[in-house]
């Protein structure tokens, strides 16, 4: 008996971590998701040409004009910067064979940036 309590204990919490994972997670809508893959397509070949100087221009200034009140980036805008820099992550990748688990991680986690958190984030920033 207290065998089978365990195994419906530990299932239970099993579920509600699932259940916490996937309500984490946000999908982005499928206009985004096509705006992604046409500026990832457009770019590929240049991002992975960059260098670490180049990388580091790209990314200072996404953050600069995402943390000026005075700046809204447009959805295009706001993709192509975030799409750039999870591309780079394959360059990264690429160079560094024993991170590319991290690299993938990284990649991931910019394509899921949405344009919606975004507009969220500027309105507050006005308040």
């Amino acid at each position: 008996m207290p065998r089978i309590l365990q195994l419906m204990l530990f299932c239970f919490l099993i579920f509600l971590i699932n259940t916490t994972t996937y309500a984490q997670t946000k999908k982005l809508s499928i206009d985004d998701r096509l705006l992604q893959d046409s500026i990832y397509k457009s770019n590929k070949k240049k991002v992975l040409n960059f260098s670490m100087k180049d990388f580091d221009a790209l990314f200072f200034d996404f953050f600069k004009d995402k943390s000026n009140p005075d700046v809204i980036l447009t959805k295009t805008q706001f993709y192509n910067y975030t799409v750039q820099i999870a591309t780079f992550s394959d360059r990264l990748s690429s160079l560094y064979p024993a991170q590319k688990e991290v690299a993938a991680k990284n990649k991931e986690q910019w394509l899921s940036e949405s344009y919606e958190d975004y507009l969220l984030f500027k309105a507050s920033q006005k308040k």
